[in-house]
């Protein structure tokens, strides 16, 4: 008889270590920073203070609102006297936007010394950005991703790697799926019990604890909302509400369904996906979580250092067609179509039907561990997924 009534534990597997990668945005943040003032978003622990920290020349620039001193400094303005001033989790502070506002202007008087101001911090940047900001035009947003197969240099060993680790820097870079679950399950206590709760007011974190453990097993389908209340004996207003904090606070993404009339397109629920796609269990969902975390940054990317205006979306029609990823530009015409597979097959019917109504636009089938590599007759190109993943950012 077996010493213990349960099987032993998976083994540890193990992934070459990687060198940290000089990070995409560095040389966009040194450019925007002689303009205007910039703001780094993106979700928590994706590396924007390191990022940050590598652009100061003089480490007092850095003023971070979680330290007694520095939040004393701030709030009696006694700052730093070099030429850059970067402000870390200020947005805790509730009069936050009017402090960086008179600082901006201050700066505009005649005779004023301008200096660089970079602020970082989680979603809220991105929640007070739109029409009526106090800091409308002073400023410049760029949101940072995690690690993606471009910017580890395309190389196509690094795929196995980010589909069991994620693309969070911490457990990316330590090789180890075993320190990668452990740091996850951390990360997601972290993320609800202390970003979240600073951020928003929540009379069950229990209950949104369990919404974000039950989120993992929806990828890939249109989110039910109605299906969430009815499972967690909440209003459907409250479920609506948590998912909306998930996504402020960089939790989850999620995309519109992408239609025109012709198309019979369904046009309500939105498919999410999780940053942290090292969550979800099932390969293919996985695998699908990882395509859209890597289309999303390409699209965001887009938006915020080239000004066009790009965005990410699903196609599914009611006769039950579907295509994981549109990519559509402003006005809503699209401009790539995504499939997702975990191996070599046939093209997915959703994506011949697309492709037959939309032939000028690029359609792609990738797979997670398939080997061929092909133009089918509709033209469509069938590959693994390194090729295409390898030239976005």
């Amino acid at each position: 008889m077996s010493a213990t009534p349960f099987p032993p534990a998976d083994d540890d597997r193990r992934f070459a270590a990687a060198a940290p990668p000089a990070r995409y945005l560095r040389a966009q943040i040194d450019e925007d920073l002689r303009a205007k003032m910039v703001f780094l978003g993106g979700p928590r622990q994706v590396g924007k203070t390191s990022l940050a920290r590598s652009l100061l020349a003089d480490p007092a620039a850095e003023l971070n609102y979680d330290v007694a001193e520095q939040r004393d400094a701030i709030l009696a303005r006694r700052l730093p006297s070099g030429d850059t001033w970067f402000f870390d989790e200020i947005h805790k502070y509730r009069g936050w936007r009017n402090y960086l506002k008179g600082l901006v202007d201050a700066q505009s008087r005649a005779g004023a010394v301008r200096r660089r101001i970079l602020v970082t911090g989680s979603a809220r940047l991105d929640f007070y950005r739109f029409g009526g900001d106090s800091l409308q035009g002073r400023y410049f947003y760029l949101r940072l991703h995690p690690f993606s197969l471009a910017e580890l240099g395309g190389d196509a060993d690094a795929l196995p790697a980010l589909l069991a680790l994620g693309g969070f820097p911490e457990p990316f870079l330590s090789g180890s799926e075993r320190f990668a679950r452990r740091w996850t399950i951390a990360y997601r206590e972290r993320l609800i019990r202390e970003e979240l709760a600073s951020l928003e007011t929540v009379s069950d974190l229990g209950r949104l604890e369990l919404l974000a453990g039950a989120l993992p097993a929806r990828v890939g389908s249109p989110l039910s909302l109605n299906a969430l209340r009815e499972d967690l004996q909440v209003s459907h207003q409250t479920v609506a509400r948590w998912a909306d904090m998930l996504e402020r606070v960089y939790g989850i993404f999620r995309i519109a369904p992408f239609g025109a009339p012709r198309l019979r397109a369904v046009k309500k629920e939105r498919k999410h996906y999780h940053y942290d796609w090292s969550v979800v269990q099932d390969p293919g969902a996985r695998f699908e979580n990882l395509v859209a975390s890597h289309l999303l940054k390409w699209a965001e990317h887009q938006v915020d250092t080239q000004g066009r205006e790009v965005e990410l979306r699903y196609f599914r029609d009611i006769d039950r067609r579907e295509v994981d990823f549109v990519l559509v530009q402003r006005g809503g015409a699209p401009i790539a179509f995504v499939e997702c597979k975990l191996g070599d097959e046939p093209v997915a019917p959703g994506l011949r039907y697309l492709k037959a109504r939309f032939p000028e636009v690029i359609a792609w089938q990738v797979s997670a561990f398939g080997q061929r590599d092909y133009v089918s007759p509709e033209g469509i190109r069938v590959a693994p997924a390194v090729r295409l993943l390898s030239d976005l950012v």
